[in-house]
């Protein structure tokens, strides 16, 4: 691919991600879309010619539908361009990204911008916080799906002992379910489980924008309060509010920015769930993704100096990295306790911390994600950073539909 025909990251920007009751999704997209005008050297929002806005929540939440971003973006001076609105369950932002590159090559502009932003905490309404959750599955025949989905598990009976937690998101449960099959087909135990957990918890103490940035071992994550067996509350991801921007250009606008820090896209590729049988893990939307990505980028997982993936639960690390070609089927589990996975290791996985210690504000998980990839590919991650990196991948799933997530991005960076 020329110079010309590539699109580049020029700016990048999140804000902290936590649970901030005192913001408001037009101030958390305000504060990214800030830092990433900044990073990319823009002092006027209007050399932006086009944007994209990902977000789950605000039509359930805040009752702010129909034209988010519009609201949202105006404010800070994105206003008279075309705005569009993207929303697909977890995976919105990448989604958002996808759009935009595409918008980019296919000549309609040269100056993009994609911004994600989510609130999810709701002290006054935390029954409207979980139960927005059910609205990412087939909610016409949720029952049949979630017994279905929970059959899987028969095979790695609940401890007697192990009670559930009251309040809890109903994908914990699916992807418990997963885990337990996983654990039953493979092999897989709840220590491996508990070793991812404890590797991005180490990895967020290095992240100054992480929501947890403390340290805990595999027996403080097992010995952590139960919230769907395998899981502990240290194996899922938090409820987060926070925001991430991205400005992104054609190579013709190259010369406009500065060159050095530009990273090239290299792939972005979007697959949905299909009706496959829960055995047949190879055609998994993650690994179809994950295979398209790679031979758009023509490089393979062994090319890959670090990845960023959607570990909503600890479990999800395991299954994303074999999906990914890093480890094979059934071995994710060892990979990780063995240490490939952990800062200095073969492959570097969720060396921001991931969801589970970072956060996971859902529209805007994708955008933050890549923010990370750009991050590392500059060489500009401080503590946390993998040496000589130059090729990096995320992936990044939302929803749940059949016996899969019903949308995954995957998106391959660098090779400049």
């Amino acid at each position: 691919m020329s110079q010309a025909e590539q699109v580049y990251i020029v700016g990048s920007g999140i804000t902290s991600l936590g649970k901030q009751p005192d913001r408001s999704v037009r101030q958390l997209s305000a504060i990214a879309l800030g830092k990433a005008l900044a990073d990319a050297g823009l002092t006027d929002p209007t050399a932006i010619e086009a944007a994209w806005f990902s977000n789950t929540r605000q039509a359930l939440l805040e009752g702010q539908n129909g034209i988010r971003g519009e609201v949202a973006l105006r404010s800070s001076g994105i206003a008279g361009i075309p705005v569009t609105n993207v929303e697909n369950a977890c995976a919105s932002g990448s989604t958002a990204l996808l759009n935009a590159m595409a918008y980019l090559k296919a000549g309609f502009g040269e100056v993009a911008l994609v911004v994600g932003a989510e609130k999810m905490f709701f002290p006054d309404n935390r029954q409207g916080m979980f139960a927005a959750f059910k609205g990412s599955t087939d909610v016409q025949q949720f029952d049949q799906q979630l017994e279905q989905l929970l059959a899987l598990a028969h095979g790695t009976p609940i401890p007697d002992d192990v009670q559930p937690a009251a309040e809890r998101s109903v994908f914990m449960d699916i992807y418990a379910a997963f885990a337990r099959h996983h654990m039953a087909s493979f092999g897989t135990t709840q220590r491996q489980i508990a070793a991812v957990a404890a590797k991005n918890h180490h990895n967020s103490t290095l992240n100054p924008d992480a929501q947890y940035r403390f340290d805990m071992t595999i027996e403080e994550v097992l010995a952590d309060k139960s919230v769907s067996w395998p899981f502990t509350r240290a194996m899922c991801a938090p409820i987060s509010d926070g925001a991430g921007a991205l400005v992104l250009c054609t190579g013709r606008a190259l010369h406009r920015f500065e060159t050095r820090r530009a990273i090239p896209i290299a792939a972005c590729a979007l697959t949905s769930s299909s009706p496959r049988m829960a055995d047949d893990f190879d055609n998994h939307l993650g690994r179809r993704a994950a295979m398209k990505a790679y031979e758009q980028a023509g490089v393979g997982p062994s090319d890959m100096s670090l990845a960023e993936v959607h570990d909503a639960t600890a479990f999800a690390e395991i299954l994303q990295v074999e999906n990914l070609g890093f480890a094979p089927r059934g071995e994710g589990g060892r990979l990780t306790e063995e240490g490939a996975t952990r800062l200095g290791g073969r492959i570097p996985v969720n060396p921001s911390g991931g969801l589970l210690s970072k956060g996971h504000p859902i529209g805007a998980t994708g955008v933050i994600q890549v923010h990370e990839l750009v991050t590392q590919l500059r060489g500009e991650a401080g503590a946390r950073q993998v040496p000589n990196a130059r090729w990096a991948i995320a992936e990044n799933g939302g929803g749940f539909l059949g016996f899969e997530e019903a949308a995954t991005v995957v998106t391959i960076l660098g090779g400049k």
